[in-house]
């Protein structure tokens, strides 16, 4: 009988290579396809993100095993051996459970003569693919061209492969604390990274570690909560989040004493952004509309927009974006974070502060919304950030005095997500 993760993981994995889906959006229409327990669910998944970072050496070594490639026909078949492939190379699964299931899965959801070229090539794999390994250049045949390109371009060869290879690694848990960080990292086992940071070392179920369901932390990668101060002290002040869910940054400023208001145009997100809230026993304005056209009765103190975008400093908790996003992503998405500055500053009074972030390394996604800003004439002007901003983490002040954060930093402590950020004063 086939195992019913791989089912899942091969769907998954489909949704994701074959028709560009977020993997998040992958794993709700693939449905948990009768998943026994969350452990087998988190197996499956885990598997598909393996299979995901490292597609560019898997299908180079799949290529050598190859004579010829499989026809458009054997999609199936190509993805089984991706999946069996990835389970072999690079996680601790036994190399005859790799094989056998593979060929099972095939048998149950492939056509065609396929299962005895799967066995052969994957039998092949587990004598030969560790030498096979050692010898490729990991951070580039796992770094899309036009990404490599671009970051070589922007930051130099050196810091792109760094990128690239903090990309490869697994990503701790970063929580923010409410108080007392100190006291939760020894209680769970971790460090303190910054005021209210603490990482947490490996795998681990969220929601069994102490404290979540009293609402004492919530989940945030340091660079995000880096991000979530940098409008500066907000008690007390009306806060306005723009494209807020899922919601730490709302939890951060909520959690420091501002009166917010959360906008987003996703009612499934805000549920989550509203849930989220209620464990931590905060409060915000929760709001579906368009942040583009939503307008407040009064004018706020500050407006933080962390606008969509590709999301390529944070490819290693999201592996799928290097599969799901082009470099025509970006100037689609581009045109879209110029009109939501553009409604920030209506929303803000005269003297407020608006506050524009993204999770991207992509210059057009940063830097350059502020060159579009001054060519809109907008009526603000750049508000440097210091190093007294960045808690203790200078390195990610730029020459320009905006907030730039590497996935490449802090490898000792095992990296980060990549982060811009930018403020502005409204005249």
């Amino acid at each position: 009988m086939i195992d019913a993760s791989r089912i899942y993981a091969l769907k998954i994995f489909q949704q994701v290579i074959r028709r560009r889906k977020p993997l998040s959006s992958a794993i709700i229409e693939s449905g948990g396809y009768q998943i026994a327990s969350k452990a087998d669910s988190a197996f499956a998944e885990r598997i598909v993100k393996t299979a995901l970072k490292r597609l560019g050496q898997i299908d180079q070594i799949l290529g050598e095993c190859l004579a010829q490639p499989l026809p458009k026909k054997a999609r199936v078949a190509q993805d089984v051996l991706r999946l069996g492939a990835a389970q072999i190379l690079f996680m601790e699964v036994p190399d005859h459970a790799a094989v056998h299931t593979s060929v099972q899965l095939f048998h149950a959801e492939g056509e065609g003569r396929y299962a005895k070229l799967i066995n052969a090539i994957l039998r092949r794999l587990t004598r030969e693919g560790c030498s096979w390994i050692n010898a490729q250049d990991e951070t580039r045949l796992n770094t899309p061209d036009w990404l490599w390109h671009s970051w070589s371009k922007v930051y130099g060869i050196q810091t792109c492969r760094e990128i690239a290879s903090a990309h490869l690694k697994e990503a701790p848990i970063d929580i923010s604390v409410k108080a007392n960080p100190k006291k939760w990292a020894i209680r769970l086992g971790g460090q303190v990274l910054n005021t209210n940071t603490v990482r947490l070392e490996g795998s681990q179920a969220i929601t069994n570690l102490e404290g979540y369901n009293e609402g004492s932390w919530w989940v945030q990668d340091v660079a995000a909560n880096i991000v979530s101060g940098l409008i500066g002290d907000v008690r007390g002040k009306r806060i306005i989040d723009l494209c807020a869910a899922p919601g730490g940054k709302t939890a951060a400023l909520a959690s420091a004493g501002a009166i917010v208001t959360a906008i987003d145009s996703s009612a499934t997100r805000l549920q989550r952004l509203r849930e989220n809230l209620t464990r931590l026993q905060l409060k915000a304005h929760v709001i579906e509309a368009d942040a583009k056209s939503w307008r407040p009765i009064e004018l706020a103190d500050a407006v933080l927009l962390d606008a969509p975008c590709t999301g390529t400093g944070i490819i290693r908790r999201h592996p799928d974006i290097a599969h799901c996003k082009t470099a025509s992503d970006v100037m689609e998405l581009m045109v879209i974070q110029e009109t939501l500055l553009v409604a920030a500053v209506e929303l803000v009074k005269p003297g407020g502060i608006i506050l524009y972030s993204t999770c991207s390394l992509q210059p057009e996604e940063g830097l350059m919304q502020i060159e579009r800003a001054k060519k809109n004439e907008l009526p603000i002007r750049p508000l440097p950030f210091t190093k007294n901003h960045l808690l203790g983490m200078s390195e990610m002040l730029t020459s320009t005095g905006t907030f730039l954060s590497l996935p490449s930093y802090l490898p000792k402590q095992g990296h980060m997500d990549g982060f811009f950020a930018c403020r502005f004063e409204k005249l």
